[in-house]
């Protein structure tokens, strides 16, 4: 129910900051007397479809630790606490970034790394992950979660659905416009004026956009995840603990994280649907590895 509510609300938020942004700057007026203003359409798309991005990115590590209920921890609770945040420290120092944070949360074998910002992020490990994995198997997860830290995964990501939004919402407007056009001429092949054509056109040019956007997301994704595992084995000064780590992640149900998280997880559930899979097969990533 917390999640439900959490959600609700953050985009509760989200909407009322891009509702007062399109009103201050006045970039909501794209439909004119005259006709539909496409420079003014564009402006309004990029407003809409980056702010939503970036809110959601501003907000990824609070929200990651609510959702999944995890908790930080400084390595003084337990030598296991102590030896999780001296090899993150370790592996951060490698990876040329500051300390992110280390949290520890309840659920099945997964981790994730989230946050705006590559010298304040956050990585996180599930107690699942901890009591299913040798330190060695660990400490390649971690490196993995790290390097995505390094690489700008957050960022790159944010920017990338930000730059799709507003495809998606331009194009279901600019297509939801001319089909209104089409439907709302008399005989006489003069325009009547706006129609429900075109709300109703927009609604499905944008499902029909938004699942493109989702499959090249989700290529995207795909392709960070065999760099981050590239990553870890740079950082270990070998491929060999990610391959073991994968290989037992391979045996074991990995935990479902929330779906704004799902991208950052070390493991993700794959669907019949492999287009649309945030993650690469586990054989795969093996490969990979090996070649």
């Amino acid at each position: 129910m917390r999640r439900i509510v959490l959600f609700l609300v953050t985009n509760l938020a989200i909407l009322i900051t891009i509702s007062v942004l399109v009103s201050v700057l006045g970039v909501d007026r794209y439909l004119t007397g005259s006709g539909l203003n496409v420079p003014m359409l564009l402006v309004f798309s990029a407003v809409v479809g980056f702010t939503g991005s970036f809110i959601s990115l501003l907000l990824s590590k609070p929200m990651a630790k609510w959702t999944t209920g995890a908790k930080v921890i400084d390595g003084t609770e337990s030598s296991e606490t102590r030896w999780l945040v001296g090899a993150v420290e370790s592996l951060a120092q490698r990876a040329g970034i500051e300390m992110p944070e280390v949290a520890i949360y309840d659920g099945a074998p997964n981790a994730f790394a989230t946050g705006a910002f590559r010298n304040s992020a956050l990585v996180a490990v599930s107690t699942g992950l901890l009591s299913n994995m040798r330190r060695a198997e660990v400490e390649a997860v971690l490196a993995h979660e790290v390097a995505h830290v390094a690489n700008g995964d957050m960022v790159t990501l944010t920017l990338i659905q930000g730059t799709l939004n507003t495809f998606v919402v331009f194009l279901s407007r600019l297509f939801g416009y001319m089909l209104d056009n089409a439907m709302s001429r008399d005989g006489e092949g003069r325009r009547r004026g706006p129609g429900i054509g075109s709300f109703f056109g927009r609604i499905v040019f944008e499902i029909l956009f938004g699942i493109l956007a989702s499959l090249i997301v989700a290529w995207f994704s795909r392709r960070r995840e065999f760099r981050a595992d590239a990553g870890s084995a740079e950082l270990l000064g070998s491929p060999e603990p990610m391959i073991a780590a994968l290989q037992r992640l391979g045996g074991m149900e990995p935990g479902e994280l929330p779906s704004s998280f799902q991208a950052s997880g070390i493991s993700g559930n794959h669907s019949l649907f492999a287009l649309f899979a945030s993650h690469p097969p586990i054989e795969e990533r093996i490969e990979a590895l090996r070649r």
